[in-house]
């Protein structure tokens, strides 16, 4: 491992207030090398330069805490939908190892991936699991099961809010990251939270470090059971978002 490397993710978890051990470290490191050598013949991601993969993927999937302060001391069960090649659920597992993972992601290629990364830095209690969102949010094993629910991908707010309310349970919460101005984005979507069982409880607003990308954390109350309407049949939670 090089010594940039842990200078530079150690520099930036400390703005979270996160420290960690050595062997974190390592697993950080390993996964940036299973990143880099995996996306030569697959398409994880287009950021693999150093300095960027540490702040655009593992700090920004860290900065969950600053919606969650209390989650490095709990044993969470959270799901990451559609995550990918990891993110954020690999990172909130390395730094806070109590917490139950399930990543799930629709291109089973990538499930490959996230499997070979899991064994390699010997996660335990993390599960990658392939499936559509709209499949595995009516099954029971996983419906309204997650204290959270989490997700980075790329979607307005009322389309992934149907995608990932289910898989909250009552009194939890699904925290979706997204990117810049979301105010639109934000009042567009209340109703159909409403519609899903939850509520808006607070917007957490931020840049990244070192940089002027303007994230926001929307923590999204599970306050009643989902509809079993939803979610809705493959395609139309995109096609044709709630309103």
């Amino acid at each position: 491992m090089t010594g940039a490397f842990e200078e530079s993710l150690r520099k930036e978890l400390n703005l979270l207030s996160i420290e960690l051990k050595e062997n974190q470290i390592n697993q950080f490191y390993d996964y940036f090398q299973l990143l880099v050598e995996w996306n030569k013949f697959m398409n994880l991601t287009a950021i693999i330069e150093m300095d960027e993969v540490i702040t655009k993927h593992f700090v920004d999937s860290l900065s969950l805490i600053k919606a969650v302060e209390e989650i490095g001391a709990k044993d969470y069960r959270i799901i990451d939908v559609g995550t990918g090649a990891g993110f954020p659920g690999i990172p909130l597992k390395i730094a806070f190892p109590e917490l139950r993972i399930t990543l799930m992601d629709s291109l089973n290629k990538r499930i490959n991936f996230l499997n070979e990364v899991i064994s390699r830095l010997g996660l335990d209690k993390i599960e990658a699991i392939h499936g559509r969102a709209e499949d595995l949010g009516r099954d029971p094993l996983h419906r309204e099961q997650y204290d959270l629910c989490v997700s980075r991908a790329v979607a307005n707010l009322s389309t992934l809010s149907e995608y990932c309310m289910p898989f909250a349970k009552v009194g939890g919460y699904f925290i979706p990251y997204k990117s810049g101005k979301i105010e639109e984005e934000l009042g567009a979507a209340k109703h159909a939270i409403f519609l899903l069982g939850g509520s808006v409880k607070e917007v957490k607003t931020f840049l990244l470090p070192g940089t002027d990308a303007e994230r926001s954390l929307v923590k999204i109350a599970k306050n009643n059971g989902t509809s079993k309407k939803y979610p809705r049949k493959a395609g139309l939670p995109s096609k044709e978002p709630l309103k």
